[in-house]
């Protein structure tokens, strides 16, 4: 004010005109930053929040102190997040079902109540949600709203996978699961190429169909582990060339959660072969 004051009493009217001019400009610009600040301060927080994908055990505190104090539970299968929240005993204010067939519509009276200043966790039925399960689209459409998206560290049955395979893992890829129709052989070409360890998940049914695809595109010698049941009961790694692994489960029926950890191919071999094609 004092500044002000001096401006008006000792310039002429031109400089005076310019002067204010700006000040008010930069208030603007504060007056806009100070409401921003205090919009997105209000607004709630969208957790993702990873659960075990098969042992109780995995659980983090985190992850149920988020659970326990979210205003709103979002579940992929509200009867499977009911049954362990009750065996953890944890008590939600409200759960509500959010899967693939419905996130597109549900999506944005979700972000309404996040700006309106609401925290909101996501699980899936297992592992953390958006990797092969609902979540990108709701967590993308946060994002652009402006909302802050916490993911927890926690359970995941990638990770697991293919640590335990016993292939170099300080670089992979994750490729979730295969196309079962359209491209597929395409797709499956693709990963002639890829030298780095990549992981599937995939179904018990389609397992052996899915192995003995590898086996013709990338050829039977390539190396593969197949881990089911991870952090369970009858937890089971599988290792050995495709066709070895293939063999087994022709023999043995999968059962239960798949994943699987598959060999990249080796730049030397390939060099190797094409020289002796030569």
């Amino acid at each position: 004010m004092v500044l002000a004051s001096y401006i008006i009493n000792h310039t002429d009217a031109k400089v005076q005109k310019d002067v204010l001019k700006i000040a008010n400009k930069h208030l603007l610009f504060l007056l806009l930053g100070i409401y921003i600040t205090i919009f997105a301060y209000n607004m709630g927080i969208l957790y993702i929040v990873p659960t075990p994908v098969g042992n109780m055990e995995d659980i983090t505190l985190r992850a149920i102190r988020t659970l326990k104090e979210a205003d709103l539970v979002l579940a992929e299968d509200t009867r499977t997040t009911g049954i362990l929240l009750k065996n953890l005993g944890i008590e939600v204010a409200h759960l509500q079902s959010h899967h693939k067939f419905n996130e597109h519509g549900t999506s944005a009276g979700i972000v309404e109540r996040l700006k309106a200043g609401q925290n909101i966790a996501l699980v899936s039925d297992a592992g953390t949600p958006g990797i092969s399960d609902p979540g990108f689209f709701l967590a993308r459409e946060a994002v652009a709203a402006g909302i802050t998206v916490n993911c927890l560290p926690g359970a995941t049955a990638c990770i697991p996978a293919v640590v335990s395979s016993g292939m170099p893992c300080d670089r992979f890829c994750f490729e979730g699961f295969i196309p079962q129709k359209k491209g597929r052989k395409t797709y499956l070409e693709s990963l002639k190429d890829e030298q780095r360890t990549m992981v599937f998940y995939e179904s018990p049914y389609r397992l052996v169909k899915t192995l003995t695809q590898f086996s013709e595109v990338l050829g039977p010698e390539r190396q593969v582990c197949v881990c089911r049941e991870i952090s369970k009961l009858h937890e089971e790694n599988v290792r050995g060339t495709l066709q070895e692994v293939v063999k087994h489960f022709e023999q043995t029926a999968p059962r239960g959660e798949i994943v699987i950890v598959l060999a990249g191919t080796s730049s030397k071999k390939d060099k190797k072969s094409k020289g002796e094609k030569l």
